[in-house]
C-alpha cells in the first residue's frame, strides 16, 4: 500500500510514537514508585506500632528505623512527583504531535479548543473570514499556548503591523520553523500552566509593578517580627516557672487577633500574586529554555536578551518567586491557625515577596511579554513548518498599491481539496468583479484573499506561490446579520456596514497609512433587483473614488454595465459543468477563475437535483426563465 503521508506528517508520526513510548516508560516507573511508597509507609508504621511493647534496648533501633523510613518516604514523594511531571510532559507532547497531523488534514474536530478567544465586536472581518472558532485561522495557529501568547496572537491577527515589523516577524518565523523541539517545548509548557485567560496574570503584573504594602507600614512589619519572639519568651518563662501558662496563651490569642485584623489584606495580596497550578515554575522553565537558545535574527535575539539584563536573570527570579509563593500555601493546611498563632508566618512570607517585588517585580511584565511574543512567533513558525510550499509575501511600499498573488488558495482547506487561482486587485480606481453561479466558489475566493491578507499583515506565510501587497487595512461585508433588538432589517444592517467601510476608506486615504482592502460578497440582497443594482453601484463608486482596493461578488451580471464601472471593472467568473445521466442531472465545479462575466446559471438545475423541480410552480418558473421579462432585465 503506498505511503501518502507527507514528510511533515511522518515527522509528527515518528515524534508522537517516540513520546508515547517515553510516556509508557514513565507510567511504569510511576507505578513502581507508588508501590515503593506503600512499602516505605509500612516501614514507618510498623516500628511505631511496636514501640509500646519494645524493651529499652530495642527502642532506639525502632525509632531510628522509623526516622530513616520517613526520610526515604519524603524522598520517594519527590521522586514520584518528578516522574508524574515527566509523564504529563510526554503525554502533552504526544497530543501536540497528534494535533499537528490533524492540522495537516484540517480535521478540526480533533483539535483542542482552549478558552477560545473572540474578536472585538467592532472587527467585522473576523466573523466573515473565520478567524476564530473551531474551524478557523486561530485553530490553524493552535500551538500558541501561554495565556499572554494567545492574546498577543489574537491582536496580531486583528490589527495590521507596519512593513518593518512584518519583515522582522517573517525573518523570526523562518528561523523558528525548523526548530521543532523548541517550538513544541514552548507549547507544552504553555498548556501545562492550565491558567484560565489573562485576568490572573494581569492581577499579578499589577501587583509586581506596584508599591509594597507591608514595607509602607513598618509598624506592622516590626510587630510581626517581635510578637513571635515575645510569645516564645513567655513559653520559656512559663517552663521555668516565672509566669503562668495563661500568659503565653494570651499571647497566642493576641497573635490571632493581629492576624485577623491585618492579615485579610495580606491574603488579598497573596491572591493577586499567587501562581495557580505552578504557573511560574513553567514560566521559569520556558525562560531558561529561551535563555539557553541562540538566534541569528534581530527580533529573536532581542527577545532572548530581555531574559537576562544586568544581575537579573529571568528564570532564576521566576524560580525564586515560585518558591516564595509555595511558602504562602501554608494557609491552606489544617495546622495553619496554630502555626500562624505561634509564628505570624504570613507576614514573614509577604515581607520576602515584597523584597522580590522591589528587586525584580518591575521587570516581570517585560519578561512575560517577551515570552508571549516568542509563543506567538512559534505559532506562525509552526504554520510555516507544516506548509513548506507556502510563501512569505512581499510587502511593497510603492506609491500605486496593488495586491497580486499567484497560486492563491484558502488556507483552511486541506491540500487535496484546495483549488488555487491567480488574483490581482488594483491599482486604485479599479475593482475585481467576480460572477458565477451558486456554489461555484465566489465566496471562497473572497475568503481566500481575506485570510491570506490577515496572515500577511501578521508576518506569517501565506497560502500562495507568490504574493505582493501593500500595508493593508481590511474591511469586509459578507455575513451580515439583522438585529431584532436594534430593529434592523438585513438590508439596513448591510447598508450601515457598507457606510462604515466607505468611511474607513476615506480615513485611510486621508491619513495615508496604507491602503484599504474591501471584500463585498453579493451585497444588498435584501431588496428588489433594480434598487439593489443602483445602491450597489453607488457604494462601489464611493470606494473607487477613495482609492481603495477590492473585490465584489454578485449574481447580478449587469451590475458593472455603467460606463464608469465598466472602465474600472476587471471581470472574472467561475463556471460549472452539467452532466446528464440516467439518475438525472449532476453539477460539478472546477473552481478555476476565467476572464469575463459568467455566462451560465444553475439555480433551476439545483432545484431539480434536490427534487423540488416538479408541479405547476416549476413549469411556470421554467417558462419565465426561457423568455418572459424578469425584474433583472428591466
Amino acid at each position: 500500500m503506498p505511503d501518502d503521508s507527507t514528510p511533515v506528517d511522518r515527522t509528527y508520526e515518528e515524534r508522537g510514537e517516540r513520546f508515547a513510548q517515553a510516556a509508557e516508560r514513565c507510567t511504569r516507573r510511576s507505578r513502581w514508585a507508588a508501590h515503593a511508597r506503600l512499602l516505605v509507609f509500612i516501614a514507618i508504621a510498623l516500628p511505631l506500632l511496636l514501640l509500646p511493647g519494645a524493651g529499652p534496648g530495642r527502642l532506639p533501633l525502632l525509632i531510628g528505623l522509623a526516622v530513616v523510613s520517613f526520610v526515604a518516604f519524603l524522598a520517594l514523594i519527590a521522586f514520584h512527583n518528578e516522574i508524574d511531571r515527566r509523564c504529563s510532559w510526554y503525554a502533552e507532547l504526544v497530543k501536540i504531535n497528534a494535533e499537528g497531523r490533524s492540522r495537516l488534514t484540517r480535521d478540526w474536530g480533533k483539535l483542542t479548543t482552549r478558552d477560545e478567544l473572540f474578536a472585538d465586536p467592532d472587527c467585522r472581518f473576523a466573523d466573515d473570514l473565520d478567524i476564530f472558532g473551531q474551524a478557523s485561522l486561530f485553530s490553524l495557529l493552535g500551538t500558541a499556548a501561554t495565556p499572554l501568547g494567545r492574546e498577543l496572537l489574537r491582536r496580531w491577527l486583528l490589527n495590521p503591523a507596519d512593513r518593518a515589523t512584518v519583515l522582522e516577524r517573517q525573518a523570526a518565523v523562518a528561523e523558528l520553523a525548523p526548530a521543532i523541539d523548541l517550538r513544541e517545548a514552548i507549547t507544552a509548557h504553555g498548556r501545562l500552566m492550565t491558567l484560565s485567560g489573562t485576568a490572573f496574570l494581569e492581577g499579578f503584573l499589577d501587583w509586581a509593578a506596584g508599591d509594597p504594602w507591608l514595607r509602607l507600614r513598618p509598624h506592622l512589619l516590626w510587630a510581626a517580627r517581635l510578637l513571635p519572639v515575645a510569645t516564645l519568651s513567655l513559653i520559656v518563662l512559663n517552663i521555668v516557672g516565672v509566669v503562668p501558662y495563661l500568659a503565653w496563651l494570651a499571647a497566642l490569642a493576641f497573635n490571632l487577633g493581629f492576624t485577623f485584623k491585618a492579615g485579610a489584606e495580606v491574603h488579598r495580596i497573596f491572591d493577586r500574586a499567587f501562581a495557580r497550578e505552578n504557573a511560574f515554575q513553567r514560566y521559569a522553565r520556558l525562560s531558561a529554555l529561551l535563555t539557553d537558545s541562540s538566534f541569528s535574527t534581530p527580533r529573536l535575539e532581542r527577545i532572548r536578551s530581555e531574559m537576562s539584563k544586568g544581575n537579573l536573570v529571568a528564570h532564576r527570579q521566576m524560580k525564586r518567586l515560585h518558591r516564595l509563593l509555595s511558602l504562602a500555601e501554608v494557609r491552606y493546611a489544617m495546622t495553619y491557625l496554630p502555626f500562624q498563632a505561634f509564628t505570624l508566618w504570613d507576614f514573614h512570607v509577604l515581607s520576602l515577596l515584597e523584597r522580590w517585588q522591589l528587586n525584580a517585580g518591575r521587570h516581570a511584565r517585560r519578561w512575560l511579554d517577551a515570552l508571549a511574543e516568542l509563543d506567538a512567533l512559534a505559532a506562525l513558525a509552526a504554520l510555516r513548518f507544516e506548509n513548506p510550499d507556502w510563501t512569505f509575501p512581499h510587502i511593497s511600499d510603492e506609491e500605486t498599491p496593488a495586491l497580486e498573488a499567484t497560486g492563491l488558495g484558502h488556507p483552511l482547506l486541506p491540500d487535496d481539496v484546495r483549488v488555487v487561482n491567480d488574483v490581482k486587485l488594483g491599482p486604485p480606481g479599479s475593482f475585481l468583479f467576480i460572477t458565477g453561479s451558486n456554489m461555484s466558489g465566489k465566496s471562497t475566493l473572497l475568503r481566500a484573499i481575506g485570510t491570506n491578507a490577515v496572515l500577511a499583515r501578521a508576518g506569517a506565510p501565506v497560502c500562495a506561490s507568490s504574493m505582493r501587497l501593500p500595508p493593508l487595512i481590511l474591511e469586509t461585508s459578507m455575513r451580515v446579520h439583522d438585529s431584532l433588538q436594534q430593529g434592523l432589517s438585513h438590508f439596513m444592517a448591510e447598508l450601515r456596514r457598507l457606510k462604515e467601510i466607505v468611511d474607513v476608506a476615506r480615513k485611510t486615504r486621508d491619513e495615508g497609512n496604507g491602503a484599504l482592502l474591501y471584500l463585498l460578497d453579493d451585497i444588498l440582497r435584501g431588496t428588489n433587483t433594480a434598487e439593489r443594482r443602483i445602491a450597489a453601484r453607488k457604494v462601489i463608486g464611493h470606494l473607487l473614488a477613495e482609492g481603495a482596493l477590492g473585490a465584489v461578488t454578485s449574481h447580478d451580471l449587469a451590475l458593472a454595465d455603467t460606463e464608469e464601472l465598466a472602465q474600472a471593472c476587471h471581470a472574472v467568473h467561475f463556471s460549472e459543468q452539467i452532466h446528464e445521466g440516467p439518475e438525472g442531472p449532476r453539477i460539478s465545479f472546477d473552481y478555476k477563475l476565467r476572464p469575463g462575466i459568467a455566462t451560465s446559471r444553475n439555480a433551476l438545475k439545483l432545484l431539480e437535483i434536490v427534487g423540488l423541480d416538479s408541479g405547476h410552480a416549476a413549469d411556470s418558473d421554467r417558462s419565465l426563465a426561457k423568455g418572459e421579462p424578469a425584474e433583472e432585465s428591466k
